[in-house]
């Protein structure tokens, strides 16, 4: 089944777009800190690949059971990228805190179960069902990504615990596209886009300009070194050199059954 030309412009462009974020990530050496990201966005581009060939060449029950399996590489890989940047993100010193690990299992665990009641009682307008579960299937992926981001974002924030810059950019970056992702689907049961061929055409290409826009946003800040930390004070370095000493010796009385 031939693809348009408009529809052929975003397939090369996310397949180049993914590509130069490639470049980027392994040229400025962010491969490394980040791999799950890293593999997200090269199985982007074999799945671009796969499904462009599948739809080409093989009949709709192939293209169907080829995007269903890329979608949940991609949900897993997905999930794996926020547990990176809550890995990057919320472990002051280099160790998980107790609260904010507990927090975390709870916010994902919340997040499954949200995301899978609210893809439940989605209901697509489409009269077969091959059609609605790949429909399902991306409403579940942006649903889960949304929930999670906003979350951590909000954890990170209460937790006192900033965002390292490249991580914020990364977790920018998905949060804000699978939240319009969530929006386009609702609006397209909302306003009956399903029945208007026009309408749903509009929404689909906006919302692949839109990850374009992403996929440029990561290239370029991700290009970009993260700025430089602000150094501590003396004063503030001596401070902290007594709240350690002040530690380690109400650990040694308390060891030995003394009061400090």
């Amino acid at each position: 089944m031939p693809l348009s030309g408009l529809n052929n412009l975003f397939w090369a462009a996310g397949v180049l777009g993914h590509i130069a974020l490639l470049i980027v990530l392994f040229v400025r050496r962010r491969a490394v800190r980040f791999p799950f990201f890293t593999a997200l966005i090269f199985s982007n581009v074999l799945r671009s690949l796969i499904l462009y060939l599948v739809r080409l060449y093989g009949s709709d029950r192939a293209y169907l059971v080829a995007y269903l399996l890329c979608e949940g590489v991609d949900i897993l890989l997905q999930v794996s990228v926020v547990y990176e940047v809550a890995f990057n993100t919320l472990r002051p010193l280099g160790r998980w805190a107790r609260d904010v690990r507990h927090s975390m299992f709870l916010l994902v665990g919340v997040s499954l179960l949200v995301a899978s009641a609210l893809t439940w009682m989605a209901a697509p307008d489409r009269p077969i069902w091959e059609f609605q579960l790949v429909i399902k299937a991306g409403f579940f992926s942006s649903t889960l990504m949304s929930e999670l981001f906003l979350g951590m974002a909000v954890l990170s924030v209460t937790s006192g615990l900033p965002w390292r810059t490249h991580v914020a950019r990364i977790a920018h970056g998905l949060g804000v596209y699978s939240l319009l992702d969530v929006a386009i689907e609702t609006a397209k049961t909302a306003l009956g886009a399903v029945q208007h061929q026009e309408l749903q055409d509009a929404l689909t290409y906006g919302r692949k300009a839109v990850y374009l826009v992403v996929l440029v946003y990561w290239i370029v800040t991700l290009w970009r070194d993260a700025p430089q930390p602000r150094e501590l004070s003396e004063q503030v370095r001596e401070q902290l050199r007594s709240i350690q000493a002040r530690l380690a010796y109400d650990l040694f009385t308390l060891r030995n059954g003394r009061k400090p």
